[in-house]
């Protein structure tokens, strides 16, 4: 037997006893879900025996700021199933690893001054921000036109913002939102689990219209200038661009000392939280390499939450949509085509 022919069977045999799909070719825009023997470990690496067997789904992502000349990349997720869990693999190029998010930095005379994008006219920075990604679930088929149209059912341009809002149609309507960002919740290996209702745009009561958090908050908290300078620094007293890092973990924050930095240093502006129960229940490990970014995500299948989707029915179809964010703050890369998740028979 030749060499190449033993080793087609035994790559043949290792997916096979990693898990099992189904034998016919998904439909369009579909994703499959394999039932996997053993779960994936949590690393960042699509290595695992689990991820070679499960088939993939690629999904092109356009209109984002920072990707590039073209604001395009191509998604790819991959999920199973082992025990009560759920789990996903998903990977885009991204050209930078972004961190940077809006930190304070000493100017020459002594003085703290934040960093923010200079043509930012609110909420639009794409300079000094994050890596992000975002799935949109349609919770038991509620929001209108999710599932023929996808998640930009729910996007609403101007109401006097950069990207306009996000909110659905009509009271009931209810929208899965697992929101990931980079240098806040994914610090502490978690996605920030919200939700997006009806509730339109106001100024004072609803700045963020529909979105919104699941119960488990906060994610993170900001801190201003004090006399001039910033209220927390990092323990450790390392500057953000010398070892240090843009954000701080709660527990970590001390009193600032102003003594430790010189001109040129960066420091974080806020501080993040550990996400507690329903906000909290869906775990992430995140690895940029090579211009790669690769998430590996985990999550009961079901919660019991109002707030999520729940993949209680083996035999359904869910309606999903998922975006990429290049160092942006709502300037996505989205997916215009909804897309389907089915457990494979």
């Amino acid at each position: 037997m030749h060499t190449r022919t033993k080793l087609v069977i035994a790559l043949a045999a290792a997916s096979l006893a990693a898990c099992t799909t189904v034998d016919t070719p998904a439909p369009p825009n579909t994703l499959v879900v394999a039932k996997a023997t053993a779960a994936p470990t949590l690393d960042g690496n699509a290595g695992d025996a689990v991820w070679v067997a499960a088939k993939p789904l690629s999904v092109k992502l356009s209109g984002g700021a920072n990707f590039g000349t073209t604001g395009e990349t191509t998604a790819t997720l991959k999920a199973v199933t082992s025990g009560d869990m759920i789990y996903f693999l998903l990977q885009y190029a991204d050209p930078t690893e972004s961190i940077q998010r809006g930190p304070y930095k000493k100017q020459a005379d002594g003085s703290w001054k934040k960093l923010s994008d200079p043509n930012d006219k609110g909420g639009d920075d794409n300079v000094y921000y994050e890596d992000k990604w975002s799935l949109m679930w349609n919770v038991n088929d509620s929001v209108a036109g999710f599932n023929q149209n996808g998640c930009a059912v729910m996007c609403h341009v101007g109401e006097t913002k950069p990207f306009g809002n996000k909110y659905t149609d009509k009271a009931g309507e209810i929208a899965d939102m697992w929101h990931m960002k980079g240098s806040r919740n994914g610090v502490w290996g978690q996605v920030d689990d919200q939700y997006v209702d009806s509730t339109r745009y106001d100024k004072d009561k609803a700045s963020n219209a529909g979105r919104k958090g699941d119960p488990g908050g906060p994610d993170y908290k900001a801190f201003s200038l004090v006399n001039g300078k910033p209220e927390f620094m990092n323990k450790d007293g390392k500057a953000a661009n010398a070892g240090g890092t843009y954000y701080i973990k709660d527990g970590n924050q001390v009193a600032f000392d102003d003594s430790k930095f010189k001109a040129g240093d960066e420091v974080s502006s806020y501080v993040v939280y550990q996400l507690k129960g329903d906000r909290g229940d869906i775990q992430v490990a995140s690895r940029w390499q090579n211009g790669t970014w690769t998430y590996e995500i985990a999550r009961k299948l079901t919660t019991g939450s109002q707030y999520d989707v729940q993949f209680s029915d083996m035999g359904k179809t869910y309606t999903f949509g998922v975006a990429a964010f290049d160092n942006a703050q709502v300037r996505h890369a989205v997916g215009w085509e909804p897309l389907k998740l089915v457990f494979a028979k």
